[in-house]
Parts: structure tokens; sequence; C-alpha cells
């Protein structure tokens, strides 16, 4: 009897381990917010290896723009402070397809964690052995 309770007592703290790490992976590129922490923001790109993140005011001019890379995902950390309050979007594009976040920032800056609009390219489909007729 004690052997099926440490053995169901191994199995729950192994399941609950593994539930606390797993990440819900529902929005586009796999992207999670990590921390709203104030105008600090911090969010990951799971299993995406290469992108071009670009942030655009309301207005759609380009306030920042770099392409990063990561080998097993893209970690990225902005700061806000100097921002003034509005509306921003933070665009994430990799070969595949384009997606936009939203950022609003007001007293703190809180980026949105599903993607406002997602568009696959069409290059991507032309690599793809479906069968058309």
């Amino acid at each position: 009897m004690k052997k099926i309770i440490r053995m169901s007592l191994v199995a729950a703290l192994l399941i609950s381990g593994i539930s606390t790490y797993a990440i819900d992976g529902n929005g586009e590129f796999n992207l999670h917010v990590i921390k709203n922490n104030g105008k600090l923001v911090s969010f990951a790109l799971n299993k995406t290896q290469k992108a071009n993140l670009t942030i655009y005011d309301k207005d759609g001019s380009v306030i920042y723009s770099e392409n990063a890379s990561g080998a097993e995902g893209i970690l990225r950390t902005f700061s806000f402070e100097e921002f003034p309050e509005g509306t921003y979007f933070l665009e994430v594009e990799d070969n595949m397809k384009k997606a936009k976040y939203e950022i609003n920032i007001t007293n703190d800056a809180v980026l949105s964690r599903n993607a406002v609009s997602s568009v696959y390219k069409s290059d991507f489909a032309k690599n793809t052995s479906v069968a058309t007729r």
C-alpha cells in the first residue's frame, strides 16, 4: 500500500512539473508575454529561429526594427519608458507569416497575447507538395 501511495505521489509531482513548464501555444508564432512590469515588457517567440521585429506607432511610422535570431527561440525585453501614452504595434515576420500585436501604453505597457492580425505569405504555399486539380 505504501508503495502505491509513493508511486502516486511521484507521478503527481512529475505531472505537475510538466504542466507548470508547458506554455500554452495557441498564439501566432508561439509569442508568449513573459511579464509586463511597469513599462518593461518581456516576451518569447518559441520555436522561431529568425524573425524581423518591428515596432510601429498608430500612424504606421517605424520606431524600431531588428532582425532577431536564436537557436531555440527568441527572447526580447523592451522598455517603453520614453514612449508617450498611446497605442503601438509589434509586428513579427518570419519566412511563413506576419503577425501584428498591440501594445497599449498608459501608466504601464501591455503587450497583447493574441495577434490583432495574421497573414500567411504566398511564397510559403509554393514550397508545399499539395496536389491541385
